[in-house]
């Protein structure tokens, strides 16, 4: 069997779906939804407007969204000592 790849292509439908998310479906993490609505939205513009790819951060040339990972720091303090 013999596989015809589309890089060209997988990346224009990768690029319409980050920007519009038409085309796909988006889905949230728990941790995404418990951010808010206003977060959310500062997160999905980012993701929109991504156009820094690279060898490291696209080895395959598709400019694919699920190969984003989003590194969410949150500080947790204790209100205790200890």
């Amino acid at each position: 069997m013999t596989n015809i790849l589309d890089v060209g292509r997988i990346a224009a439908l990768n690029d319409i779906l980050r920007r519009s998310l038409s085309g796909g479906t988006l889905v949230l993490t728990a941790g995404i939804v418990a951010l808010g609505r206003e977060r959310q939205q500062i997160i999905l513009d980012a993701i929109a407007t991504f156009d820094r790819f690279d060898a490291d951060n696209d080895p395959y040339g598709v400019r694919g969204v699920g190969h984003a990972f989003l590194v969410l720091t949150v500080r947790v303090q204790s209100g205790g000592s200890g």
